[in-house]
């Protein structure tokens, strides 16, 4: 199994991945608060854990990944006064907050399978974990490192901080916590602003509530996450994925949560992915400036030239590291639009070289055979362990293709890095074009490898759909058209109508349809 290497938030470092149990990894995400459509933010978690899940998979790990819906208890501006987000929208639309629940759970589900994004192996809800929420809060009233304030319960930070180290995830000291910390009007139940809610009693007009020993209320936004995570993965696991902006103070504060009831951190790997920018700043439903999936793929927003496919928006987001900021902009996603498009091409291309079979990835063809079955039962995508078999092909291909593959892997398995990666399967279609062009001698080794490589790792890890059928029709089409505008331009040469044999030249030129003569005719190649 190779080496992978993921970047802890919690020691800064690039670190070597080491399962609690061989061969089997517990992966926690959280996901969506559902109060409202889902958005390019969301879209960037949801592809970078999946590629995440993919890839481990890939290298032979058996993954339970579990990601959260959050439907209670994440009140107005991720503070612990205001309204339950989910309460405001129902009230507003006039409906019961689980309805609203339900249209945006749903909704965030199809957003999500059109960016071909996995299910995840469990999806608890926060409203249905009340009871080990409860449990939670009073362990760590025991553990005194709790008090009661007129019917909620607080987590009591500078006493915690006494014993360990409230900051640990962040860096940020006690003081510094001080500072950035808002002092809410009605948050006088507090003994200290930067202490934060474990249960809030509801007030009379508060919709969602549950008894509990300390009043009718709700659980804290921070503590469903500590209560889901070890009742699915255990009071240890292995990986804690989120967004960035859930570093301080969403999981800083589970981090005290856990310790203060587990009696440890609980998660030995903390993964964050940064943000999705417009104009340098967060993309975000609290900022209005978000930019929903749906309206991205009919391009119905003001700020959009055209509309993107879900693969587009797929591809733009793994051209960028998942630690790195990613700016929206029409040129970008353009760009990742014929990036894209390359890559169909270049599937089309090497599926027909390596026989019909492989491009199918069923019976038969030793290329692609490990890709059988790669549905979304049991969370596949990619299916378990298929790097072993495309390291098994590498090695019977050449040298040249062998690097290939082999650098492809060690971009990913450097803390999931999909630029890199993206650099060296273009490598790949740079051969697959040569070929391609009859200008280099590929053995069927290498055809067979090269497959592999785009079932594999391109539809396999990175999750890009290339729809083979519809690239084969698509291409088809491309190449009797341009075949019948060849013949048109040949018929022209013989007539020495240079003049209308240069414009059709020039004309497929800027439509990005390169044609070169030579003494075996007139070969094309789309640039």
């Amino acid at each position: 199994m190779r080496e992978l290497y993921i970047t802890n938030t919690l020691s800064h470092e690039k670190e070597l991945f080491k399962p609690l149990t061989p061969g089997h990894v517990g992966l926690y995400v959280c996901g969506p608060t559902v109060y409202g459509d889902a958005h390019l933010g969301h879209a960037r978690p949801g592809i970078t854990y999946d590629v995440l899940t993919r890839l481990l998979r890939n290298l032979g790990y058996k993954v339970r990944y579990v990601r959260n819906i959050t439907d209670v208890g994440h009140l107005e501006h991720d503070a612990d006064e205001g309204e339950d987000k989910i309460a405001k929208k129902a009230r507003l639309e006039a409906l019961e907050p689980m309805e609203v629940v339900q249209r945006y759970t749903l909704a965030y589900h199809e957003a999500m399978r059109s960016l071909n994004v996995l299910p995840p192996s469990i999806e608890p809800h926060a409203s249905g974990h009340i009871i080990e929420q409860i449990a939670i809060v009073q362990k760590i009233l025991d553990a005194g490192y709790a008090y009661e304030s007129n019917g909620s319960i607080y987590f009591d930070v500078q006493k915690y901080n006494k014993d360990h180290h409230y900051g640990v995830l962040s860096g940020r000291s006690l003081d510094d916590t001080l500072e950035g910390t808002r002092n809410l009007d009605g948050s006088d139940d507090k003994r200290a602003p930067y202490d934060f809610a474990l249960w809030k009693k509801a007030l009379p007009e508060h919709i969602m509530r549950w008894p509990s020993p300390w009043s009718d209320g709700f659980p804290g936004w921070h503590l469903e996450c500590s209560a889901m995570s070890e009742k699915y993965l255990g009071k240890e696991f292995d990986i804690h994925g989120g967004g960035i902006d859930l570093l301080f103070p969403h999981h800083e504060c589970e981090i005290a949560q856990n310790v203060a009831s587990r009696g440890c951190g609980g998660v030995h790997y903390w993964m964050h992915n940064n943000m999705i920018t417009i104009e340098g700043k967060k993309m975000g439903k609290s900022l209005g400036n978000f930019i929903t999936l749906e309206e991205l793929f009919s391009g119905s927003h003001a700020l959009l030239q055209q509309a993107y496919s879900p693969m587009t928006i797929r591809f733009f987001i793994l051209q960028a590291h998942y630690r790195s900021t990613l700016d929206f902009s029409n040129e970008a996603l353009i760009a990742a639009q014929k990036g894209l498009k390359r890559l169909e091409i270049a599937a089309s291309d090497i599926y027909k070289m390596a026989g019909a079979s492989a491009a199918l990835g069923v019976g038969g063809a030793s290329s692609v055979a490990c890709c059988a079955g790669s549905g979304v039962s049991g969370g596949a995508g990619a299916s378990a362990g298929s790097e072993a078999v495309l390291s098994d092909l590498a090695s019977k291909a050449s040298a040249e293709v062998a690097a290939i593959v082999n650098n492809v892997y060690e971009a990913l398995c450097d803390d999931l890095n999909t630029p890199i990666a993206l650099s060296h399967i273009y490598e790949a279609v740079r051969l697959i074009n040569i070929e391609k062009d009859h200008k280099s001698n590929l053995t069927q080794a290498d055809k067979d490898c090269l497959a592999s490589l785009f079932k594999n790792v391109v539809e396999g890890v990175l999750g890009l759909q290339l729809d083979s059928s519809s690239s084969d029709n698509s291409a088809a089409r491309v190449e009797g058209l341009v075949e019948m505008v060849l013949e048109q331009r040949q018929a022209a040469k013989q007539a020495k109508d240079w003049a209308t044999s240069d414009a059709i030249r020039n004309r497929l030129a800027s439509l990005g349809i390169i044609i070169k003569d030579t003494k075996d005719g007139t070969i094309w190649n789309i640039e």
